[in-house]
C-alpha cells in the first residue's frame, strides 16, 4: 500500500483496549527508522545544532494511523 506519509516506524500490535466508541492500541516499535524534522534556521542556530549531537526527538501528531498489510 503506498501513502503519502514520509515518516513511518514499523511495530507491532502490543495491546488492544476496546471501548464502547474509542479503542486505545499500543503498538511495540520493532525496527528504528530515520526521523526528519523542520526548523527555522534561528532555532538550529540557538541550539546550535550540528551533526553528531545527541539529542531527544518529541513527535507532536494529531494521528498514528496503523496499515495493516
Amino acid at each position: 500500500m503506498k501513502t503519502g506519509a514520509r515518516n513511518s516506524i514499523s511495530g507491532k500490535v502490543k495491546s488492544v483496549k476496546e471501548g464502547d466508541i474509542m479503542s486505545l492500541v499500543k503498538f511495540e516499535v520493532t525496527t528504528p527508522h530515520e526521523m526528519a524534522s523542520v526548523l527555522t534556521t534561528e532555532s538550529v542556530k540557538d541550539m546550535g545544532l550540528k551533526v553528531g549531537d545527541q539529542v531527544t526527538l518529541v513527535v507532536k501528531a494529531i494521528h498514528v494511523l496503523p496499515i495493516k498489510e
